[in-house]
């Protein structure tokens, strides 16, 4: 069925903010404790932070190209996207207030907390709060007269946040010409909240109303008129023109200090403010009309995940805590293990340990001989980073791919990179042009017989031992020659820049992922052709290659059950007679942030199912280096069906996706039996591996 892109496509960015309203609407869910609520608003608002320095600036950069070839060539025009952008945002922005000050607060009061929203200090915390002003707050404070005839250069930081305040002469008569000035808030030095006590009711009060209830002292011989707060988010992307010539690492350095500096995306005001101050900030501060944004009293709101907890738990959710592996605890080595069979880790059900155990075995083992691993985002602290440097000094053969342009990790990842060369390490740096965004790793260590033996550890997601515990995510231990042959074919392609010359069990974005997705695909739409059943389960963060989506929709029309288990983006639009009658899209939002990638094809009852790194996005499929690697245990297989199954069955945080990807609770939505599938493939993982 030919259809205009318009109403084939849902335009990715309008599909993310359907992820975020899905955010929002856990942190309004009556049955999810209070403080998991507020972790929920916060998200949201960090979530939509990162949006607007991105994706709201890509936006704004290709609205203002001048080529009309190249406007006539986009699908959606930016002006148009960025006007309904801006009015869902909005919208949501309402609905978290309404939720925040509707909710949230007096559910607080109730339990013996006051959050002071909007309100004054209480009189018997004022000495208290003025004495932490003058000795803790003063010194972090940097006013800046607007508009004084001084010559200065004007600027705000990235994602601070900030007071601007109307002045007048101490004892002037009206009518006067005010003053206008501006303050940061200092809360990259200073807890964003302070809590007090008062008789039986625990007080949390913003740092901002703190510092507005002393600007007197602030802004001495001048009366207080009027202060409202703002912020201003910049463009985050590094805009290298040319990766191809010169020194790409020195390239990166140079530009993420533009990036403090970049164009402004979105300006943030107080709605309250007048007019005539609104004016006098966009135009002392360069800003254009786009950019302009209504917010609340306070910004930076993902600052609620740091809200102080003063109960003893009973606020919070019931914590999983991770799991161990019988068979992974008996052996004194983890090399001996994984040598008999194939162990699946599911994070954080299950605990990461036997990840950091698999490096630091492999540190001090005198039979190992080499280590090979791809580092996408690394931990601030990293243990595994560490671990290979213990490696390096202990003789050991350590080469390690370093991506350095993963966006918002580029500092630390250069940190850790020349740590990591300087002990001695042999580190492979981005590749220009390309992203390496696959999680793998290899360790040779000789055998008794005098081999070596490759031990690998493929994954879903990024070696770190910080979002592991938040991130629900696979990974495969195992010594399969036939998967780490090809593993290893990938590490001296990334190495030497070496052809792979065959893949029969891999997929790797550049080489053969489309091809045999596609291939895969079309063997389903075969088996209905022959009067067989066709289903695919494809569970991933993101869909938007239209390609892929194109196919997705002809299997549908062939008869090809599909059903797309999505976290964030999906371009695709089911559920269209025609086009899409035969997929369902899910989503699943609950405690944990739903990050694995799994896709299974049912082949008339003898799955095949693949693991990977690679969302079906243009830029995961064609412009960069990703693995996908085949699930071929059997204990292994049985695990990750039962963990699909948890989900196909959640009647609790699951939603149903209709065309225009409002998120719809499904037609059974808390009924008997209720499911829930993060609680349920736990409770799973717990009986079949018994808690330890």
């Amino acid at each position: 069925m030919a259809m205009n892109p318009k109403t084939r496509y849902i335009h990715r960015d309008i599909s993310w903010l359907s992820f975020n309203a899905r955010i929002l609407e856990e942190s309004k869910d009556p049955a999810v404790p209070l403080y998991d609520r507020i972790k929920f608003l916060a998200i949201w608002s960090s979530n939509l932070d990162e949006f607007f320095r991105v994706r709201v600036a890509s936006l704004q950069s290709l609205k203002k190209i001048q080529k009309k070839k190249l406007k006539k060539e986009l699908e959606f025009k930016p002006k148009k996207t960025l006007k309904k952008v801006f009015r869902i945002v909005e919208k949501q922005q309402l609905e978290y207030g309404r939720i925040l000050t509707g909710q949230v607060l007096p559910e607080l009061k109730e339990n013996n907390i006051v959050l002071h929203w909007n309100r004054s200090l209480l009189k018997s915390h004022k000495n208290k709060l003025h004495n932490y002003f003058r000795s803790r707050v003063l010194s972090f404070l940097q006013p800046v007269m607007i508009g004084d005839g001084k010559k200065k250069s004007l600027f705000l930081e990235n994602r601070a946040i900030y007071l601007v305040v109307k002045l007048k002469t101490a004892g002037a008569q009206e009518p006067v010409d005010p003053r206008y000035a501006f303050l940061n808030i200092p809360t990259g030095s200073l807890p964003r909240f302070i809590s007090l006590f008062s008789r039986t009711k625990h007080h949390i009060i913003f740092l901002d109303d703190l510092i507005r209830a002393n600007l007197d002292i602030v802004f001495p011989g001048f009366e207080i008129m009027e202060c409202y707060s703002i912020k201003l988010n910049r463009d985050a992307d590094l805009n290298i023109d040319d990766e191809y010539s010169g020194d790409l690492i020195d390239k990166i350095k140079k530009h993420l200090s533009y990036r403090k500096i970049n164009l402004p995306s979105r300006f943030l005001y107080d709605k309250r403010m007048p007019e005539d101050m609104l004016r006098i900030l966009i135009e002392n501060f360069g800003l254009e009309s786009s950019q302009i944004v209504k917010g609340g009293i306070y910004h930076n709101l993902n600052d609620l995940s740091q809200l102080p907890n003063p109960e003893d738990g009973s606020l919070t959710g019931k914590k999983m805590n991770p799991l161990k592996i019988n068979d992974l605890e008996v052996e004194s080595s983890i090399f001996h293990s994984i040598e008999n069979k194939d162990y699946v880790l599911h994070l954080p059900y299950q605990t990461y340990d036997y990840v950091l155990r698999f490096f630091n075995e492999a540190a001090i083992d005198p039979e190992v001989r080499q280590i090979k691993v791809t580092l996408y985002r690394i931990a601030e602290n990293s243990l595994i980073a560490n671990a290979l440097i213990s490696a390096a000094r202990n003789g050991k053969k350590v080469i390690v791919f370093v991506e350095i342009k993963a966006r918002f990790d580029e500092e630390n990842n250069l940190y850790w990179a020349d740590l990591m060369k300087k002990a001695g390490i042999r580190i492979i740096y981005s590749m220009p042009g390309l992203k390496v965004h696959a999680k793998t790793a290899l360790i040779k260590r000789k055998s008794s017989d005098g081999k070596l033996k490759v031990f690998g550890f493929l994954g879903t997601g990024n070696f770190n031992e910080i979002t592991a515990r938040i991130y629900a995510d696979e990974g495969l231990f195992t010594a399969n020659r036939n998967i780490l042959k090809e593993v290893d074919a990938v590490f001296k392609f990334l190495e030497k820049g070496s052809s792979i010359k065959s893949l029969k069990h891999l997929l790797v974005s550049q080489f053969n992922i489309v091809e045999t997705l596609k291939g895969l695909v079309d063997r389903e739409i075969d088996h209905v052709k022959h009067g067989t059943s066709g289903k695919i389960i494809l569970k991933m963060n993101n869909l938007e290659d239209k390609e892929m989506i194109d196919k997705l929709y002809e299997a549908s029309n062939a008869g090809v059950e599909i059903t797309v288990i999505v976290r964030g983006i999906c371009c695709l639009k089911p559920g269209i007679p025609g086009l899409s009658d035969h997929i369902t899209v899910l989503r699943i939002v609950d405690s944990i942030l739903e990050h694995s990638r799994i896709f299974i094809f049912f082949n008339d009852g003898e799955p095949e199912i693949l693991m990977g790194s690679a969302d079906w996005m243009t830029r995961n499929l064609r412009h960069r280096i990703e693995v996908v690697f085949p699930v071929y245990d059997p204990g292994v297989r049985e695990e990750i069906l039962q963990m699909i199954d948890s989900q196909l069955s959640d009647n609790t945080k699951s939603r149903m996706l209709d065309q225009y990807l409002v998120n719809q609770p499904a037609p059974d939505h808390l009924k008997p039996p209720v499911k829930r599938a993060q609680v349920d493939f736990y409770n799973y993982l717990k009986k079949r591996y018994g808690a330890r």
